[in-house]
């Protein structure tokens, strides 16, 4: 591998640069994807809310608390309207007119969110057994903000049922499998 490194004598200031024979150069990496570069995004959110902790939180100091209250904060850049239980469009789909309700982190979002931090977490190194953000408290957190906002809204979530004879998915055990074949 032919290697020069070209100094500029005239200013000292500035760092040497390397010159490589086109023949050997590495491939550029290929772009992240779009949730990779979401995950790295919020991961690198969330590490900052902790370093402006007072006093800064390390992520080993790390639990649910910091993350509800990260979720907490995230909400004053909510887009979603969610009608309180005192106003006039609390439980209406679609109010005729606006009003001076919060907005806040739609469900999705922040379930979305929960994901991409959970295995961010994990790719970093932490532990699924002490992972913060996959917390019975965080479930139940999204829950809450899920069937509030539902209310608010005047939409129920329900799940879906699945219909007999219905085909599962590749994530079913194989005892159900079987039982299809039959």
């Amino acid at each position: 591998m032919s290697t020069e490194i070209h100094k500029d004598t005239a200013s000292s200031s500035r760092p040497a640069t390397i010159a490589t024979d086109h023949h050997h150069q590495q491939p550029a990496a290929a772009p992240l994807s779009r949730y990779e570069s979401q995950k790295r995004r919020d991961w690198n959110t969330f590490g900052q809310y902790l370093k402006n902790q007072t006093p800064p939180v390390s992520l080993s100091q790390c639990n649910f608390n910091h993350v509800l209250e990260f979720l907490r904060y995230l909400d004053q850049f909510g887009k979603t309207k969610v009608h309180l239980h005192g106003c006039i469009f609390f439980g209406q789909p679609d109010p005729p007119a606006p009003c001076t309700c919060p907005l806040r982190q739609a469900w999705g979002s922040l379930d979305a969110l929960i994901g991409r931090l959970r295995a961010a977490y994990e790719e970093h190194g932490g532990s699924p057994e002490t992972n913060p953000f996959g917390s019975g408290a965080i479930r139940l957190y999204l829950r809450e903000v899920k069937e509030g906002q539902a209310k608010a809204r005047g939409i129920p979530y329900t799940k879906k049922k699945k219909k007999k004879g219905q085909i599962k998915g590749p994530h079913e055990t194989s005892k159900s499998l079987k039982q299809l074949a039959t």
